[in-house]
């Protein structure tokens, strides 16, 4: 993989910072990108990848910045995203946040892990424990401050010691006083659902993310109960691979800190049913003379018995309708004239209970809709993954402590649409 530069352009079409490795290339290479964007009908769509007479422009789109990597000669797109995606996770890490306005503050340091992460375009360090021991993070002073005050600089003037062994991902001498590492095992509900209640298609997409706090050098063995569920999965580097291959078990040395384990998707090929944890029934009747309504009714499934959390349903309505009158048996229903959308917020839901919104709606005159809108649903479910991943055993081995261990699971809605 050979990166060119980077661009960072906001929202607005401003580019607010560039890094060249190579040779510089000019900004006005953006330019094939800016007409790639006027073309899309969001945000999120902008082809990935937009070839040029002499380049290639890989585009991210993340914390409502485009990240666009410039490349010269092919490479596999996908590495080119990774590196990107994992460049705004290290800028997480940290700064806590990531946007223009950060990146601006923290110039210096972000100048200084973009160099520490390539070297001449090529990947060298992007684990987070080695930039660490390389770039100190940011303290509550700007790093031109600390500079100007001690005269000295973020960047280590020693080499990181996971550099030089076989486990890059993890710093030598780690000492806790208490020791114990969390598993947050995240799953987000993609779902189309037709107007009859009938699942068109339905994919989970999961994660399993991890804070260690072990001291030495300890490895860790992670088994499931149903571990053959699980599809397209992607693992952090210091997964073994082959021992996953055979026996559908994850064996690694965890790197110190927060970090992504694995994700994965279930039902991808049809061969999962996910069980749904929430239906809805939708009813709209549009007329050109008589009376215009819509019903929606919501009812919790599959739930566990566990009480849904952050329930939101958005109705996006059709140009034509001037105004709408909503009303719910339970949560806050309100209709923005400017999107013409009605935001049916519900909080919290029990499982035993059936919901209800209903209305008038009003049309422009002469017109009416050629079709009935699609609703979007959002939900949490806390302790319940939906598809039925569970972890069986997490056993720590090389080290003579016994860790605390902690592990949580949450379900929530991805892009979760039901057809009326």
């Amino acid at each position: 993989m050979l990166i060119n530069s980077l661009f960072m352009i906001n929202e607005t079409g401003e580019i607010f910072m560039e890094k060249h490795w190579r040779s510089v290339v000019s900004k006005s290479i953006c330019d094939y990108f800016f007409e790639a964007q006027e073309k899309a009908t969001s945000s999120t769509d902008v082809p990935p990848v937009i070839a040029t007479p002499h380049y290639y422009l890989i585009t991210v789109y993340r914390c409502k910045i485009y990240f666009v990597a410039v490349v010269q000669s092919e490479v596999p797109p996908l590495f080119v995203i990774e590196f990107l995606h994992r460049v705004v996770d290290i800028f997480l890490e940290y700064f806590t946040e990531c946007n223009e306005r950060t990146i601006k503050e923290q110039y210096v340091i972000v100048y200084e892990l973009l160099e520490e992460m390539l070297d001449n375009g090529f990947p060298l360090a992007t684990e987070s424990n080695i930039l660490k021991e390389l770039i100190r993070p940011p303290s509550i002073l700007p790093s031109s401050v600390v500079t100007t005050i001690t005269g000295k600089s973020q960047v280590s003037s020693t080499l990181p010691t996971g550099q030089l062994s076989n486990i890059p991902w993890r710093r030598t001498g780690v000492k806790y006083a208490t020791n114990e590492i969390f598993l947050d095992l995240v799953e987000e509900v993609d779902a189309i659902i037709d107007k009859s209640g009938t699942t068109v298609v339905s994919e989970v997409h999961g994660k399993i993310e991890a804070v260690s706090k072990l001291s030495g050098m300890p490895d860790l063995t992670l088994s499931f109960n149903n571990g053959r569920l699980v599809e397209d999965v992607s693992f952090h580097p210091c997964v073994r691979f082959k021992r996953w291959e055979a026996e559908r078990v994850l064996s690694f040395v965890p790197p110190d800190g927060q970090f992504l384990l694995i994700s994965y998707t279930v039902g991808s090929t049809g061969t999962s049913c996910v069980a749904l944890p929430m239906s809805l029934t939708p009813q709209f009747t549009f007329s050109e003379h008589g009376p215009c309504k819509f019903s929606v009714k919501a009812l919790p499934r599959n739930t566990q018995g566990k009480i849904l959390e952050d329930v939101k349903v958005t109705i996006p309505m059709p140009k034509c309708v001037s105004n709408v009158l909503p009303t719910a048996t339970y949560g806050m229903p309100n209709y923005d004239p400017v999107k013409r959308t009605v935001i049916w917020n519900i909080g919290k839901l029990s499982p035993d209970r059936r919901i209800e919104i209903n209305g008038t709606i009003r049309l422009q005159s002469g017109e009416v809709p050629d079709g009935n809108p699609t609703i979007e649903v959002e939900f949490k479910l806390p302790q319940t993954a939906v598809s039925g991943l569970r972890v069986n055993r997490l056993d720590v081995y090389g080290e003579k402590y016994k860790p605390f261990k902690g592990i949580k699971y949450v379900t929530r809605a991805g892009k979760f649409q039901i057809r009326s």
